[in-house]
């Protein structure tokens, strides 16, 4: 908390929009736990709400300009001027995280073989936020506000900040690739005109790559704090199936030939058989579809809070198992798929990835890698494919 304080009130100081630190503390004493008063300051920080309602239509016409202004000037502040700051290698940090998560993802091994190869030159050190977008900015019918959750604030490369912005996750549904509110163009231009470095494209693509990737790391860790028993939630076990997103996300980001060649394809839902089997009706199909109803029909609007929440999650989570079963097992196409690249489950095809025994470079590899994440996300999220293709410029138009 000390370390957060020290930056806010530095980035203060500067004339940076953060909310005014009042008292913090590392002294568990204080109360019970380490912690941080902030002044508060009125807002919305909900995405989504951001993005879609009329109130703040003018504030997403500027959103883009006033962050990277942001960014320009904290990224002007002398890490040294707030004390010791974290700093590690984020790539050799993520490899160490991705084996101890013990998860198999041929299309994170990929993208870590083409991050490691693609790395650009190290730049000059600057303070990163580390967590810069939607959700952790407070948004008034003007503009920024504020920005919030500086917990993993360090010592890096600025173009950081920039790159996480524009991952996919933090758009919230919305189309232009900086936090669903701006294109790139405006976003380094911006930055620049304020003072930043001049930002290179293909490094900015390299942040973005590897924030997908942070993300994707993510989902497997919060599905294995549900699946270890650590926290048992209906939350992070959903979690867990956005894994597919993205895998999807990074196979957009570097191999977006293979998706383009892939064309969105799904596969087709089986058609319900109409003996109801041993078990006689209602069929699974349709015990499903009750609890489904339930969860959506007459939990959610009769609860508040988290409580509404969870009953939205645990709906979707339904809908999950119901396409699992409408769209069939996929094991022999998948096993078919693998066996041309002379492996027989994913979790060798991301060994000999890692290894280099297949190339990831590979057009074969990638079209198998397209064709078995779109089988996944057909379950886990159809949704997702949505307007995914569309250049930034026809997002934009």
């Amino acid at each position: 908390m000390g370390r957060e304080a020290r930056v806010i009130r530095r980035s203060e100081a500067a004339g940076l929009r953060v909310p005014h630190v009042l008292v913090d503390s590392d002294d568990p004493d204080l109360w019970g736990s380490a912690g941080m008063v902030m002044g508060r300051i009125d807002g919305e920080t909900l995405g989504r709400r951001i993005l879609r309602d009329a109130e703040y239509a003018d504030a997403r016409g500027v959103l883009a300009e006033q962050c990277a202004e942001f960014l320009a000037g904290l990224h002007a502040i002398d890490p040294d001027e707030v004390g010791d700051l974290p700093g590690d290698d984020v790539l050799a940090s993520f490899r160490e995280r991705f084996d101890l998560l013990g998860e198999p993802s041929p299309v994170f091994e990929v993208a870590m073989r083409w991050l490691a190869d693609d790395r650009p030159p190290s730049r000059r050190r600057a303070i990163v936020h580390g967590d810069f977008r939607l959700g952790n900015l407070i948004v008034g019918p003007d503009g920024l506000r504020a920005v919030l959750d500086w917990e993993v604030v360090h010592a890096g490369d600025p173009i950081e900040d920039l790159g996480w912005l524009c991952v996919r996750t933090w758009r919230f549904g919305g189309e232009l690739p900086v936090g669903g509110f701006g294109t790139r163009e405006q976003l380094t231009s911006a930055y620049q005109k304020a003072g930043g470095d001049p930002v290179d494209p293909e490094v900015l693509h390299w942040w973005e790559v590897l924030g997908t990737l942070r993300w994707g790391l993510g989902t497997i860790g919060q599905a294995q704090v549900h699946l270890t028993g650590a926290v048992r939630s209906v939350e992070l076990a959903a979690i867990g199936r956005r894994t597919a997103e993205q895998e999807w996300d990074l196979l957009l980001l570097l191999t977006p030939d293979a998706v383009a060649a892939h064309g969105g394809e799904r596969p087709s839902p089986q058609p319900v058989p109409a003996d109801a089997g041993l078990h006689g009706r209602p069929t699974v199909a349709e015990l499903l579809e009750a609890v489904r109803e339930f969860l959506h029909d007459d939990a959610m609007p009769n609860t508040t809070g988290r409580l509404s929440f969870h009953a939205r999650v645990a709906g979707n989570v339904v809908a999950i198992i119901e396409r699992e079963l409408a769209l069939g097992p996929s094991a022999e196409r998948r096993a078919a798929d693998l066996a041309t690249l002379g492996v027989s489950s994913e979790g060798e095809l991301a060994d000999a990835i890692r290894t280099g025994a297949v190339d990831y470079r590979s057009d074969q590899l990638h079209a198998v890698l397209v064709r078995g994440v779109a089988e996944k996300l057909a379950v886990a999220n159809p949704r997702y494919f949505g307007t995914i293709g569309k250049t930034e410029e026809q997002a934009h138009a």
